[in-house]
């Protein structure tokens, strides 16, 4: 079994968040289970194909930190595990399972599929198959804002970028180059390591010689925090403060947001690697229900109302299977459309 980190002190009993608040951190959260719990189904019944990358299990992280963010205004970049960072940045469910399904309907037009949702109007900079991939892309487009602000005077470009990649991502060359860069110019960026403790079937502990992931921003003089993945307010707290430095011109800031994948690396993983104990351990953690026993506790929801968006959220999902299997496929004739921007 690996050996765990001792997670960092957050009081979750001491978060101020309105009731409007955790609805929407809850829906977000239950959005994002339910409709990769779907993918699952559609999967293994055929209606997807290739490489499928599930996010069970981290939804606080991507809620935690795209909900800070100006929604349709600040940048998001994903990895290959993208479908729930697509959803919190507000890409219509729809469109995400259509991208899954290769239709015309999709996000990307049905040219990527799970590995590469994009959407120029929800500021997502993509999925990337590759391992560290989105890193230059979310540093350039750090450095696009800060350029528009210091060097153009754009007083109103104080946009902010969010940048996903995974713990092994970490020992990847662009990721100490780009930390380079953003500490040099002070880039308006968060670069959010989710550190499920797995790259594919290499343990986190056995592939680096400095585990603490958040502390190699020290290197560059840079903020660097650990945070619980595994609680939605914790990583919110965490990505608000980081967001306002960045916007104030402070700089980028690296999360290492300790959380952990429930299915296996993809779903052609029999997820043998794992102990059966250490998967049992992190599953009693769910930040869903985490979430939903803090609400009830502090008066926030009832049991109900909890019910009731779960219901609304599965009408959601079941639309967009229903969208996905009756859009059409991609025209043949326009196999080489999308490869070059095009005019509005």
């Amino acid at each position: 079994m690996v050996q765990e980190r001792t997670l960092p002190v957050f009081e979750t009993a001491k978060a101020k968040i309105s009731q409007e608040e955790g609805f929407l951190l809850y829906e977000d959260m239950i959005l994002g289970r339910f409709f990769e719990d779907k993918c699952a189904e559609m999967y293994y019944r055929g209606k997807m194909f290739g490489f499928v990358h599930l996010y069970n299990g981290q939804e606080a992280v991507s809620t935690g930190v795209i909900k800070a963010l100006r929604q349709d205004q600040d940048y998001v970049s994903s990895t290959y595990r993208d479908h729930v960072h697509a959803l919190s940045a507000g890409v219509p469910a729809r469109e995400v399972m259509a991208e899954l399904f290769g239709k015309a309907t999709g996000c990307s037009k049905g040219r990527g599929g799970s590995m590469h949702m994009f959407s120029e109007q929800h500021r997502l900079l993509g999925g990337y198959a590759f391992v560290s991939e989105g890193i230059p892309v979310a540093t350039g487009a750090a450095f696009a804002s800060k350029y528009r602000r210091d060097a153009v005077g754009d007083a109103s470009s104080d946009l902010v970028t969010a940048c996903f990649f995974g713990d092994g991502a970490a020992n990847n060359g662009q990721f100490f180059e780009c930390l380079n860069m953003a500490a040099l110019w002070k880039l308006p960026i968060l670069y959010v390591v989710e550190n499920n403790k797995w790259a594919i079937g290499m343990a986190h502990e056995r592939a680096t010689s400095v585990p603490e992931i958040y502390k190699k921003a020290e290197a560059f003089g840079m903020v660097g925090v650990e945070v619980d993945g595994m609680d939605v307010l914790a990583v919110r707290a965490v990505a608000q403060e980081a967001i306002a430095r960045a916007r104030a011109g402070e700089g980028a800031t690296v999360i290492e947001a300790l959380t952990y994948r429930f299915r296996g690396h993809s779903l052609a993983d029999p997820d043998e690697l794992r102990s059966k104990a250490e998967k049992e351990m992190w599953l009693a953690r769910d930040p869903i229900k985490k979430l939903a026993a803090y609400m009830i506790e502090q008066n926030l929801a009832t049991q109900e109302e909890l019910k009731q968006i779960e219901q609304k959220v599965q009408a959601v999902i079941d639309d967009a299977v229903k969208f996905a299997e009756e859009s059409p496929e991609p025209d043949p004739s326009e196999l080489y459309r999308y490869v070059f921007a095009e005019d509005n």
